[in-house]
């Protein structure tokens, strides 16, 4: 059940792990008679569902091979498959072993489909309620019924029994995030939220989701790489405190005094019996979930109510206080960025024998020159040439490639500041690029520029927004295979779920507040990949209309430009954008970096504009 997962791994370390990925599978594949089942379900998910995940839960990987953020596993007795999305499509081919995986892509063949092609009727297959939400069940189900194929919760996950040398749980300690940061104390965060159980008439609500935890009590964790996360449940009263399921060896004695009174403290083994005890109704957000929580409540008969959960859509829209935090992030990320796109100008690469890797190191330095820099944000995409075209993709040593000769650079990277989070893609020419590049180098910059001027109402959905960024590439033929922006946390996840810009974002509207980034891009596999991306605050005018504010202060490379494609209206939002980057970045700047800088924002632009 809930808690199984979140134990210590097997304690019989004198059992060895198998050791390839052949191995690993008939040893799943021998556990599948004593549990009855037929095939097995593994997602890239743990118990929180979160994106990222500590070494203890990364079974996917540790299965497949896959080291994707997004995927899932089906192994039937005879066959197996590998699924991601599109972000991911030329990754998992060099990841996965081909002869034993299938591989696919979940959005094109869902999950439930691929079973019900590949399995036989009267099939059961197991899966780990722990770590599938009901809807994504559901959904998987609904492609099963006509071949009467039957799924299976486990109450204990099948890759723990075989993972013998799994690591420990992380033990991250708990800090305290300043409620003048924040904008709003704990207690003001709670009594938002239960005015939200209130207007619904709910009695407890049920929190799975560490980010809206982090949020919601004014702390930050050390959990997980990259995300400042406490990996942890929280169940809400209406008429009570908080009850925080948190491993106790997390919370540092001042965090615990801070806390006196405001908040019981409980393992997190003792989550899942509390839930039989629950006063209801009981409100759970059926996407954020695992389905082991409503499982429970149904089988104790404690009414349910489905709603999203009240943390994200608060969380989305940040105070003023994050607002200014966040924008001193972003001073401080584009004096690095600039710090480091000098020096890189400066080298000679026919001389030099610098790499994907040995460049994604010098930015990290950079970055680190600020007291006020934790860790990266994600891990840095620092893709050379046909790399660039590898949407997430993921520089290790034996893929580590030299930069030498004419091409495009793909430096997709971002920083955990003390209190504010940064996300920034530059594509970069170095040496010399043909025409062809330069035409997608510039459809792709107009597809963001359009987005980042847009002057908009609050019916204006995600998709709406989407659209324009993909108009320059579609006139071309072009597009690509990812939405065009995401929420950013505030010191928290780079992503963030509350709103989007995709093609699917047809109910995500915006407000005043939110944190985006507009990241359009293009990607020709085996040649190069084009992605510029920068993060920009909803605001609203005078006029009461809504409009984006770009806080990224970064040049855009004026070298990949083909200036005769570019409107009158976008080369006056480039060199406006260019002039505010000059302004706020050029006193950090020696005279080296700044005359540098001056060249980098207005040499190129047409007269007039620089």
């Amino acid at each position: 059940m809930m808690t199984s997962n979140a134990s210590p791994p097997n304690k019989n370390q004198s059992q060895q792990s198998p050791t390839n990925y052949s191995e690993k599978l008939a040893a799943l594949r021998a556990q599948f008679g004593g549990l009855e089942i037929d095939g097995f379900i593994l997602p890239h998910q743990d118990e929180y569902l979160s994106e990222y995940l500590p070494p203890c839960a990364e079974r996917l990987a540790w299965l497949t091979g896959f080291t994707g953020s997004a995927g899932y596993a089906v192994i039937l007795r005879d066959q197996a498959v590998a699924m991601t999305n599109g972000l991911y499509e030329i990754q998992i081919k060099s990841e996965v072993d081909l002869n034993l995986f299938q591989v696919d892509d979940y959005t094109k063949t869902p999950v439930g489909v691929w079973i019900s092609q590949n399995a036989e009727g009267g099939n059961v297959i197991g899966y780990d309620p722990n770590h599938l939400t009901r809807a994504q069940i559901n959904q998987i189900e609904e492609s099963l019924t006509a071949k009467n194929i039957t799924l299976k919760p486990l109450t204990l996950n099948p890759i723990d029994k075989i993972w013998h040398d799994r690591p420990a749980p992380p033990l991250g300690p708990v800090e305290l995030f300043p409620d003048a940061v924040a904008g709003h104390t704990t207690h003001e965060k709670i009594a938002m939220v239960k005015s939200v159980m209130a207007e619904n008439a709910a009695q407890s609500l049920v929190i799975t989701n560490p980010a809206s935890i982090c949020w919601l009590l004014n702390v930050r964790g050390r959990d997980v790489a990259y995300n400042p996360l406490v990996l942890s449940q929280l169940i809400l009263s209406l008429d009570g405190l908080p009850d925080w399921y948190v491993d106790p060896r997390k919370i540092p004695q001042d965090v615990r005094a801070f806390f006196n009174s405001q908040i019981n403290f409980h393992t997190i083994e003792n989550f899942e019996k509390d839930l039989h005890r629950l006063k209801g109704p009981v409100m759970i957000d059926s996407q954020q979930s695992p389905a082991i929580v409503e499982m429970i409540l149904n089988e104790h008969k404690i009414p349910l109510i489905d709603h999203k959960d009240p943390c994200l859509p608060l969380k989305a829209i940040k105070t003023k206080s994050e607002q200014t935090s966040i924008k001193q992030a972003h001073v401080r990320d584009g004096v690095a960025m600039v710090k480091f796109l000098y020096w890189l100008d400066c080298q000679d690469f026919a001389k030099t024998h610098h790499s994907e890797m040995s460049l994604a190191d010098k930015l990290e330095e950079f970055r680190k020159n600020h007291v006020s820099y934790r860790e990266p944000s994600f891990e840095t995409i620092s893709g050379w040439a046909d790399h660039g075209a590898i949407i997430h993709y993921r520089t290790q040593p034996h893929t580590d490639r030299r930069i030498t000769g004419n091409d495009l650079y793909l430096l997709d990277s971002g920083g955990q500041y003390e209190y504010g989070t940064t996300d920034i893609t530059r594509t970069i020419v170095i040496g010399d690029i043909d025409d062809e590049r330069r035409k997608y180098f510039t459809a792709v910059l107009q597809g963001h520029i359009a987005v980042a001027a847009s002057v908009f109402d609050s019916a204006t959905t995600g998709a709406d927004m989407d659209a324009k960024a993909r108009a320059p590439l579609k006139r071309l033929g072009a597009d690509y295979p990812h939405g065009t922006g995401h929420g950013v946390g505030c010191y928290l996840g780079v992503h963030e779920e509350a709103t989007a810009i995709s093609p699917r974002s047809t109910d995500k509207y915006f407000a005043p507040g939110m944190l985006l980034s507009n990241e359009p891009g293009y990607y020709r596999e085996d040649h190069f990949g084009i992605r510029h991306e920068s993060l920009m605050f909803c605001q609203e005018n005078e006029q009461g209309q809504l409009y984006w504010n770009t806080i990224t202060l970064v040049p855009f490379d004026l070298r990949g430009i083909d200036w005769e494609i570019m409107s009158a209206e976008d080369t006056a939002w480039l060199s406006h954008y260019h002039a505010h980057i000059f302004e706020m970045i050029s006193p950090f700047l020696d005279s080296q970096e700044l005359d540098w800088l001056r060249q980098a924002c207005f040499s190129g632009l047409p007269e007039g504009l620089k």
